[in-house]
């Protein structure tokens, strides 16, 4: 079985920002006899979709903009180079100081309720993303929350973003699924529907609508005959039937991919992907971005102490750890920016390996000298402790991994305590942040993600980072059209995080697709994410 790791590298000059479970039914079978005009099935992981999670204009979940990606359009496209080319704009320019936007539009393009696409479309969809009511968070900040002064309807065709400052990332947010358009008249009427979703109320420019949703199960992707503005020249799709389903277990994605009842299947984990058998490819694509990783609450509990962050990071044997859960496919991460996102830092590998002897004398220093029956660190009559909130679905890698790093911080003295959440009870305790520790992955091309993870007012600032001079740093990147710059700031903020111990990296997560033999033509974007406009089966 071939395996192809797919590593897409961006130019470090380019200039570009951005932005990571309930059995079902088994999948459709995907006849043999089907060719063109067919029937592709595609199984996912995605059951929290169900959970308000259908609109990439207000969710945060990678799999959103993943799947509605083949219903929105987006003003530009990113190549695998870093260059953007023309898809709904034909053409564009940017001032000198990179505080306004102009996009000329193509005056041939309309939603699937007939409604054209034009200057006002655009307008709606970004006032609507920044309208606090929205309660927009990712796709705010792409779209530079603050810093959006507004959008201007110059002609029919001609639209003009403006911002208060130089903000440098933009054309990159402007090419991704969260800041795609919906058709003006769903957001006039069905606005309050988007996070549920559906058919009629999903509607944008792409190449499939959606046609049927069921929760949990299923969403059906029909082919939008009239499409003719892919961002390189794609007409309407070959394949009629798009069908996506939600299969949270891997062993049941893997499943179906060898039974023939799927054509491919994402998110599929290390220890299954080497095992599908003779005409199944698999391909590998390292996301760019923040690296799954765990961030610690320095406003809540026993991490307001940076000897005992140090500590932390020291204690866990992260090198053995990921190299045993997912069989050498995912990279061991060092820095805050994986080792595919533009201006990482490669300086910091090795500089914090696993030294429990190191971890021990910090916490010495700190003061958590005695210990109890239990072997715990004890300090003024209180345990050495931490509370590690997890959101569900964890997958079994994730677990194992989470397993690995408790016992580690045992043999050190330091309790984890951890607890996997519903998304409901999640965020009863992130929104006050009445938490130690929680833990997620990032994806993004551009490193202004680290500002909605640092900054004091970031939407993501799980670890309470409060640093006046880290603020600074990161407005002055967002700022700087000058991306040497730029590099030498994030430099900066990688090798304070890694002394200070806000974020704890820990590897690298690949996109891993298993694709059957009916396929070809499939493509991706330079998330792993795949793209349908070539795509046949047969």
């Amino acid at each position: 079985m071939p395996i192809s790791f797919l590593r897409r590298a961006i130019p470090l000059g380019a200039t570009v920002v951005v932005s990571a479970l309930l059995l079902s039914s088994c999948a459709t079978p995907a006849s043999d006899s089907e060719s063109e005009g067919g029937e592709l099935v595609w199984s996912i992981e995605g059951a929290n979709l169900s959970a308000g999670h259908m609109d990439p204009q207000v969710s945060q979940l990678d799999v959103s903009g993943m799947v509605q990606r083949a219903v929105l359009d987006s003003l530009v496209f990113q190549e695998d180079d870093g260059s953007f080319v023309p898809w709904l704009a034909k053409d564009w320019k940017v001032s000198d100081d990179s505080t306004e936007y102009t996009f000329m539009l193509r005056d041939d393009v309309t939603f699937t309720d007939g409604e054209p696409f034009d200057a006002e479309a655009v307008k709606a969809n970004f006032d609507r993303i920044v309208d606090p009511e929205t309660e927009s968070a990712q796709a705010a900040s792409m779209l530079g929350a603050d810093f959006y002064e507004g959008t201007e309807v110059v002609d029919e065709y001609t639209v003009k973003v403006s911002f208060t400052q130089p903000y440098a990332p933009f054309l990159q947010a402007a090419s991704t699924p969260q800041l795609g358009f919906y058709s003006p008249a769903v957001l006039a009427e069905s606005a309050d529907q988007l996070k549920a979703g559906g058919p009629g109320i999903t509607v944008g420019t792409g190449p499939y609508e959606l046609t049927e949703y069921t929760p949990d199960q299923e969403l059906v992707y029909t082919s939008n005959d009239d499409y003719a503005w892919g961002p390189h020249g794609e007409k309407a799709p070959k394949v009629e039937t798009l069908r996506v389903e939600i299969q949270p277990e891997a062993s049941v994605r893997t499943g179906v991919v060898q039974s023939g009842e799927a054509d491919l299947a994402s998110n599929i984990p290390p220890n299954l992907a080497g095992d599908l058998g003779d005409g199944i490819t698999v391909d590998s694509i390292e996301y760019p971005g923040l690296p799954y990783s765990l961030y610690l609450n320095e406003k809540y509990g026993v991490f307001a102490d940076e000897k005992v962050r140090q500590a932390f990071a020291r204690g866990i044997d992260v090198d053995a750890a990921v190299e045993e859960i997912f069989f050498g496919q995912f990279p061991r991460a060092w820095s805050v920016l994986g080792s595919t996102t533009p201006g990482y830092d490669a300086s910091l590998e090795g500089t914090w390996a696993f030294d429990q002897d190191a971890a021990n004398a910090l916490l010495d220093e700190a003061g958590w000298t005695e210990r109890d029956s239990d072997g715990i660190r004890m300090k003024d009559g209180k345990r050495l402790s931490a509370r590690w909130i997890a959101w569900t679905p964890v997958p079994d890698d994730r677990a194992a991994l989470a397993n690995a790093i408790q016992s580690d911080l045992k043999g050190i003295g330091f309790e984890v305590v951890r607890e996997v959440l519903e998304p409901g009870a999640y965020n009863e305790q992130y929104g006050p942040k009445t938490f130690d520790l929680t833990d997620w992955g990032f994806s993004g091309v551009d490193p202004d993600f680290l500002r909605a993870h640092l900054h004091t007012d970031g939407f993501q600032n799980a670890s309470q980072v409060t640093d006046p001079e880290i603020d600074t740093l990161l407005d002055q990147a967002v700022a700087s059209s000058d991306q040497d710059e730029r590099n030498g700031i994030y430099t900066q903020l990688q090798e304070w995080n890694a002394e200070y111990t806000a974020i704890v990296p820990l590897y690298s997560p690949s996109a891993i697709t298993a694709v059957g033999e009916r396929v070809s033509g499939l493509d991706y974007d330079l998330y792993g994410r795949p793209l349908f406009y070539d795509v046949s089966v047969g």
